[in-house]
């Protein structure tokens, strides 16, 4: 512990710029400006070189990129789909849910919505909740609500509030296109003022 803490200090700014400020120390000595206080000057040079070294900065964390999140994902998206195929819905709730998965899908197929979902974090989470939380959420809560409301009846359909919750993941979802696509057209704006200026 204490050897790698030394061997980071020898490679450290403040080592470098000391020594070099020593060795400028070393140099005066050799040309006889520094007399017989030599060892004195070249000590208060490594120690000014050493304070007024930057400090060191330690090395950022790696954190997953998005494009590995979103592989993540596309992997968990594989898994609800087989969960799915094994839920039986009602129709209305079965095509709502049909429309979503394949938005879902186009999103997070590999191609231009990944490459732009990969500089965007947010989108990649909002995809994520909806992959692993929102969805199976919404349909699990519904084949245990319509077991318990077959045996006392009454109560509002737990189809409409699964219509619901799923029209409302379809908005976030196409919310999440739209954002994408405002990306895209702004991007192409940018380019066309730049050529504009260039051909001023």
């Amino acid at each position: 512990m204490a050897t790698s803490r030394f061997v980071r200090y020898l490679e450290s700014r403040k080592n470098i710029a000391g020594s070099a400020a020593g060795l400028a120390g070393l140099v005066l000595t050799f040309t006889g400006a520094a007399g017989p206080y030599w060892p004195v000057v070249v000590v208060g040079l490594y120690g000014a070189g050493a304070l007024i070294a930057p400090p060191e900065r330690p090395p950022l964390p790696a954190f997953a990129d998005p494009s590995a999140r979103l592989e993540e994902v596309r992997a968990d998206f594989a898994r609800l789909g087989g969960y799915l195929a094994d839920v039986d819905l009602p129709p209305a709730a079965a095509g709502r849910l049909t429309e979503l998965t394949e938005l879902l899908a186009a999103l997070l197929d590999p191609g231009w919505a990944a490459e732009l979902l990969a500089h965007d974090p947010e989108g990649v989470h909002v995809l994520s909740r909806a992959v692993r939380q929102d969805v199976p959420e919404a349909v699990d809560t519904f084949v245990r609500t319509r077991w318990w409301t077959r045996l006392a009846p009454g109560q509002e359909s737990p189809e409409r509030h699964l219509e619901r919750q799923l029209a409302l993941l379809q908005d976030e979802a196409e919310g999440l296109v739209a954002g994408l696509r405002e990306t895209e057209a702004r991007r192409q704006e940018s380019h066309t003022r730049y050529l504009e200026d260039r051909n001023r």
